[in-house]
């Protein structure tokens, strides 16, 4: 089985950055895709990012080209770049780690927007 912890979220101003980091520990061999959703008030959760183990990269549409997703394999972590951050992106973030069938979502980590 998979664990993973997030850290990186916290209050921002409009236009500002923030890094999401997330660390994945346990079954780690058997990790395919690895990624973030996020969860508005009131909303669905939503898929942000996703990185495949071969490094190929998946965005919504609404944080394309604000957004960037790596991957540091030899420590089995995977970031979140944020960059000119709006606040309809305040959300809490979740990471997850696929190692099928499982998917492992982490805990979440708060994300606010606002001046």
């Amino acid at each position: 089985q998979v664990q993973v912890v997030e850290s990186g979220g916290g209050l921002v101003q409009p236009g500002g950055s923030l890094r999401l980091s997330c660390a994945a520990s346990g079954s780690i061999f058997g990790i395919l895709d690895m990624g973030w959703s996020r969860q508005a008030p009131g909303k669905e959760r939503e898929l942000v990012a996703r990185i495949t183990k071969g490094g190929s990269t998946d965005y919504a549409g609404s944080v394309k080209g604000r957004f960037a997703i790596s991957r540091d394999t030899a420590k089995n972590t995977v970031y979140l770049q944020m960059n000119s951050l709006k606040p309809e992106d305040t959300a809490v973030y979740y990471c997850f780690a696929a190692a099928s069938p499982l998917i492992s979502w982490g805990q979440g980590t708060q994300v606010t927007v606002s001046s």
